[in-house]
C-alpha cells in the first residue's frame, strides 16, 4: 500500500475511534511521526492554570528589626515614593525607617495573633477557599484543566520571587495576576504589576499571562461589603463615612494628559479619562455602595486616611470625624472598601484611634464594618471575576 494511503487510513482511525492511536505492524518511521503529531495537538487542549494573589505585604513579625526591614522594601519602591532614587533613599534609610519602626512594632503588637499578621492569614484562608471552589469538577471544564491558585506579598513574605518561581517551575500554560486592590492606583496595584512582569520577563519560556489591573464595580465585591453591612442598623447612625487609603496628589495628577485631577470630575463621574484615576474610582465605588444600600448623599462622605504628609488627597478621614463631632453627631460608622482584609489601617487606625478621636470631639459611638476577609460572597465573587477574565462563565 503506499505510504500516503497508509498516512490517510491511520489519520481516520484516529478520528473514528475516538482518538485512540492505531499500530500498524511495519510502518515506517515517518507514519510515526503522523501519529505522534496528532496525539500531541489533542493533548494540548488540557490547559493548566495558575492564579496569583498578591497583596501590599506585611512585616515577619511584630518587631522592630522586622517592621524596619518591611518599611525599607515598600517605601523605596519608586512608585510608592516617587521622588528621585538618592532622596528617597536618604529619607526612607535615614528617617523614615528608623523613627517610625519601634512605633509601628508597637501597632503591630496590637494585631497580631497565634498564627501571625491578619493580612497574611485571610490573605491565606483567600487563597484555600478559592483553592476549593476551583478544584470542583465544573471549574476543571469551565478552565479546561487544573487550576492552582497561590498567595505573595509585593513586600517581605511570602515573597513575589519565591511564588513566581514556584509557578515557573510548575510550567503553566497562562498564569491570572490578580492583586488584592480594587481601585487601580500607581503605588499598589501598578507596583505590583510591574513587579510580576519583570519577574516573569526574565523566564525563558513565558507563558499567556492575564493580569488585572482593578475591579471596583464587580458584583462579587459590592455584594461582600453589603451583605457585611446588614450586621448593622444603618438608620441608626448619624452619618456614615467611606474610607479609603489616601495617596499624594501628584500621584493623581500623573493619570492626566494635563496633570490635573481636578479638571476631571472625579467627585462627580467615571468617563475614559479618569477611568484609572484612583480618587474616581473611589468615588464611584461609594456611589455604587451607596446605591445598593440605598444611602442618600447627605448621610455620607467620600474620605482618606493614613496619610504620611502634605499634599495628600482630601477630605482626611480624622478631620472629617472631628467635623462631625463638631456638628454633634453621637454616632459614626466607616466603610473602608480600599482594604479587602482587614490590616494595621483598618483594626487599629480606624478600630481604636478613630474611635478614640470620636469621643474626644464629643462624639459617643464609631463603629467599623469588617472587611471581605474570607466572607463566601467573596470568595464567589473572586471566581467569578477569573472566570469573566479566560471568557467563561460562573456555574450555576
Amino acid at each position: 500500500m503506499p505510504l500516503r494511503r497508509l498516512r490517510q487510513l491511520s489519520l481516520s482511525k484516529i478520528c473514528k475511534k475516538n482518538h485512540t492511536t492505531i499500530v500498524i505492524p511495519n510502518f515506517c518511521s515517518e507514519t510515526k511521526v503522523i501519529f505522534t503529531f496528532y496525539t500531541n495537538v489533542l493533548e494540548a487542549q488540557t490547559m493548566k492554570t495558575g492564579i496569583l494573589l498578591i497583596n501590599l505585604g506585611t512585616p515577619d513579625a511584630p518587631k522592630a528589626s522586622a517592621v524596619g526591614r518591611y518599611l525599607r522594601e515598600f517605601l523605596t519602591d519608586g512608585r510608592v515614593i516617587d521622588i528621585p532614587w538618592l532622596p528617597r533613599q536618604i529619607l526612607v534609610r535615614g528617617i523614615i525607617a528608623p523613627i517610625r519602626s519601634f512605633r509601628s512594632a508597637r501597632e503591630y503588637k496590637k494585631v497580631w495573633t497565634e498564627d501571625g499578621s491578619p493580612l497574611l492569614t485571610h490573605g491565606e484562608k483567600v487563597r484555600d477557599l478559592l483553592q476549593t471552589r476551583l478544584s470542583r469538577p465544573e471549574m476543571t471544564a469551565a478552565f479546561q484543566g487544573e487550576v492552582k491558585v497561590e498567595l505573595a506579598m509585593r513586600y517581605q513574605h511570602p515573597s513575589m520571587d519565591m511564588v513566581l518561581s514556584k509557578m515557573q517551575a510548575g510550567n503553566y500554560d497562562r498564569i491570572i495576576i490578580l492583586p488584592l486592590y480594587a481601585q487601580y492606583a500607581s503605588a499598589s496595584t501598578g507596583s505590583t504589576l510591574q513587579k510580576a512582569f519583570e519577574v516573569i520577563s526574565k523566564w525563558y519560556v513565558i507563558p499567556d499571562v492575564i493580569s488585572i489591573s482593578q475591579y471596583w464595580d464587580f458584583p462579587g465585591y459590592l455584594d461582600g461589603f453589603e451583605l457585611r453591612a446588614q450586621a448593622f442598623d444603618l438608620s441608626a447612625y448619624d452619618h456614615i463615612l467611606f474610607s479609603y487609603h489616601g495617596l499624594p496628589e501628584r500621584q493623581l495628577d500623573k493619570v492626566y494628559e494635563d496633570r490635573q485631577c481636578s479638571n476631571h470630575r472625579c467627585e462627580d463621574e467615571i468617563n475614559e479619562e479618569n477611568k484609572f484615576c484612583y480618587k474616581a474610582t473611589c468615588y464611584a465605588t461609594t456611589r455604587a455602595l451607596a446605591q445598593r444600600m440605598q444611602i442618600p448623599s447627605d448621610r455620607y462622605t467620600v474620605c482618606f486616611q493614613s496619610r504620611l504628609g502634605s499634599g495628600w488627597v482630601e477630605p482626611f478621614s480624622d478631620k472629617v470625624i472631628e467635623q462631625r463631632a463638631e456638628k454633634g453627631d453621637k454616632k459614626l460608622l466607616v466603610f473602608s472598601p480600599a482594604f479587602v482584609a482587614d490590616c494595621l489601617e483598618t483594626i487599629v487606625e480606624i478600630g481604636e484611634e478613630y474611635v478614640e478621636l470620636f469621643q474626644e470631639k464629643g462624639g459617643e459611638q464609631l463603629d467599623f464594618v469588617p472587611s471581605l476577609n474570607d466572607h463566601p460572597r467573596w470568595i464567589q465573587g473572586l471566581e467569578e471575576l477569573v472566570l469573566s477574565k479566560i471568557g467563561s462563565t460562573p456555574a450555576p
